[in-house]
């Protein structure tokens, strides 16, 4: 079974930048696609950014110009680099793979914005 395990998480300033990272680990010739979601408290998870085998990377409309989503296929590792965070940014964001046709989930890190 592939496992994702998230670290970046992180309290930050308005304005500020973050990175996270998530590495699979296990059979990972089954993934299609990796990305990130974010669950803020009393809202639905959403979709923040994916990147599937082919590099195609698509962004939620929220984040298009701040966020970027990278991927080191080497060490099957998916990054979400952050940049001028904003409060509606806070959340607690997982990690997500498809591997043949199944969606799987990392714990989530949390992201805390504050000034």
């Amino acid at each position: 079974q592939v496992r994702l395990a998230e670290s970046g998480g992180d309290l930050v300033q308005p304005g500020g930048s973050l990175r996270l990272s998530c590495t699979a680990s296990g059979p990972v010739g089954g993934i299609y696609s990796m990305g990130w979601y974010r669950q803020a408290p009393g809202k639905e998870r959403e979709m923040v950014a994916t990147i599937t085998i082919d590099t195609t990377i698509t962004y939620a409309d929220s984040v298009k110009g701040r966020f970027a989503i990278s991927r080191n296929k080497a060490r099957n590792t998916v990054y979400l680099q952050m940049n001028s965070l904003t409060l509606d940014d806070a959340a607690v964001y997982y990690c997500n793979a498809i591997v043949y046709g199944r969606q799987l989930w990392g714990q989530g890190t949390q992201v805390t914005i504050s000034s």
